[in-house]
């Protein structure tokens, strides 16, 4: 939902739940800003309704009280809004506390770290250590693109998007017009899932290859979104992960530690170079072509065709 939605819903819970006194929608109206500017009173009245009826839907009881001085008057009592106590044995208490540290990206982290107060507060085991100071393990997803953050509240509020994308073997970026369904993060990498208007297809895009920014656009998703977004298995399909053939490139000596990882077999030629047998699979041409000249391919033969049909393609670009 918009952030001026958000902080008006959070505004009237407060309210609601504030007071000891049925409030009427005046009342409601003079102490809350954005009702204020609502404009005419059918505006502020339609306004109100809705973001009552979203509360109730979140879960929040508001009673109804009438013949309020003539007026209907509205309140949320605590004892009907109360979570019930929070149990967590170690095993979830540690999950937790590990999950909260896995966020580096500042506008994360700050929300992990009062969450996992809360939960401190509501019986969270002194054992734990939200900090991570006494921990032997230290999780991190790291955000460095730009693009995650409009991407991830274009995901989580069913917005098209539109950006500028550059392919592994394009040398300038085309705009994509996308319906975003999930981000994931794939071996050091953030992947967006979605619906690419253009093509009319699924697809994947890898967030560092987004230039320049984000934009969202208006209208709703014209296809629904899959239960399950499988992100992980189309790009390990692109990289060969579920591949039963083999390839065998030339690496440079202290290059290309990724295709090294995944290597079944290495073996050294000397003069700055070593050999290597990896997966071969759809989309590891596309992969090869991003290590430049430190990689020669030499055999299957339509592999090595496939990457000098890229490299050539991003030269003439």
């Amino acid at each position: 939902m918009a952030i001026a939605k958000a902080e008006r819903l959070m505004n009237l819970a407060l309210c609601l739940l504030g007071t000891r006194r049925p409030l009427s929608k005046r009342e409601l109206r003079e102490s809350i800003e954005a009702y204020l500017e609502a404009g005419s009173t059918d505006s502020f009245n339609r306004m109100f309704e809705r973001d009552k009826d979203d509360l109730r839907e979140l879960g929040l009881v508001i009673e109804t009280v009438e013949n309020l001085d003539g007026e209907t008057g509205y309140l949320a009592r605590r004892d009907s809004n109360r979570l019930p106590p929070i149990t967590l044995d170690a095993e979830e208490a540690a999950a937790l506390g590990l999950a909260a540290k896995v966020w580096q990206q500042a506008r994360l982290a700050g929300a992990a770290s009062g969450a996992l107060q809360k939960l401190r507060a509501a019986g969270l085991p002194d054992d734990v250590d939200p900090h991570g100071t006494h921990s032997a393990l230290e999780p991190r997803i790291p955000v460095h693109e730009a693009a995650f953050e409009p991407l991830m509240l274009a995901c989580r509020d069913r917005r098209p998007v539109v950006f500028d994308y550059r392919k592994a073997s394009a040398a300038q970026p085309e705009q994509r017009h996308v319906e975003p369904w999930a981000l994931e993060c794939w071996r050091g990498h953030w992947y967006l899932a979605g619906w690419d208007r253009d093509r009319g297809a699924e697809r994947v895009f890898r967030l560092s290859r987004i230039t320049g920014r984000v934009r969202s656009r208006s209208g709703r998703f014209t296809v629904p979104v899959p239960d399950v977004v499988t992100v992980r298995e189309t790009v390990a399909g692109w990289a060969g992960e579920t591949a039963d053939r083999s390839a065998r490139i030339r690496l440079r000596t202290d290059a290309g530690y990724p295709l090294r990882a995944r290597a079944t077999a290495v073996r050294e030629l000397g003069d700055g170079w070593d050999e290597l047998e990896i997966p071969y699979g759809h989309g590891l041409d596309a992969w090869l072509v991003e290590f430049g000249p430190d990689v020669v391919v030499l055999e299957p033969a339509e592999l090595r065709a496939d990457v000098v049909d890229r490299l050539r393609a991003v030269a003439k670009g």
